[in-house]
């Protein structure tokens, strides 16, 4: 089973730019994309064998996830079950017979890390979240974390260290959540490999010259360790600036 997570930044300018021609080709079972910024209507997407599930923000343009799947779930569900998590479209989790797949976009802390209080309250509760499903069944996380969780998963470290996504807050809740019975599987495969990013800046050529931070994951209950058969990134992959990792249960 193949899965697929690419922050797209805008699905409507990503389908500009070959969405459909990469969803075609690596032709995962499932696909999860957030940051969608578009409203119920927005767009009309023609994928023949798939079930699509949306969630939105209730801001537009804003936020946004999506889940693309052959396999039809037992049942699906939005949000985390918490009124102020649950207006921005970020989580989508579906249920199967032997595990859930849950899609999030993360809340970034935003520049001077203005929203970082807030971050600390959602890592909190979304770890609750993850740990009651996993109460019946293993879970698969995957999506934009905002978080590089070691100094080998971005260029640098050291300049970057009071600043969104590299604070000691954010990296020690990702830490936390691994404690706690998850799988990060890209390292689990890949402990020492340097230079494997998944977002670039826009600014001073920063793909070109890979200046990027690994923040796209695919995280895993430690009871599905003995299912996992390979992760990847796609860095040669264009049309936002994140690039789509990969899982292979």
């Amino acid at each position: 089973m193949k899965l697929i997570s690419w922050n797209v930044n805008g699905i409507r300018a990503c389908v500009k730019k070959g969405f459909l021609d990469f969803f075609k080709e690596i032709d995962a079972d499932m696909f999860c994309i957030q940051e969608t910024k578009l409203q119920e209507g927005q767009i009309e997407l023609d994928l023949e064998g798939y079930h699509q599930y949306w969630n939105y923000a209730e801001k537009k343009g804003y936020s946004g996830t999506a889940i693309f799947t052959k396999v039809k779930p037992i049942s699906h569900f939005y949000g985390i079950d918490i009124e102020e998590h649950d207006t921005e479209g970020r989580v989508i989790t579906l249920e199967y017979e032997d595990f859930y797949l849950v899609n999030v976009y993360t809340p970034n802390s935003q520049r001077e890390l203005a929203r970082l209080d807030y971050r600390m309250k959602w890592e909190d509760d979304f770890k609750v979240y993850l740990k009651g499903l996993e109460e019946s069944k293993p879970v698969v996380l995957c999506g934009d974390l905002n978080v590089a969780h070691k100094e080998i998963d971005l260029k640098n470290p050291t300049t970057n260290r009071k600043n969104a996504g590299f604070t000691d807050e954010e990296r020690e809740k990702m830490t936390t959540l691994l404690d706690s019975g998850f799988i990060d599987t890209y390292r689990y495969f890949y402990p020492e490999k340097e230079g494997a990013y998944t977002w670039w800046s826009y600014m001073g050529r920063a793909r070109e010259r890979n200046t990027g931070w690994r923040i796209d994951y695919f995280v895993v209950s430690k009871a599905l360790e003995n299912r996992i058969v390979s992760a990847d990134i796609h860095p040669e992959i264009m049309g936002s600036d994140h690039c789509p990792v990969e899982l292979v249960l």
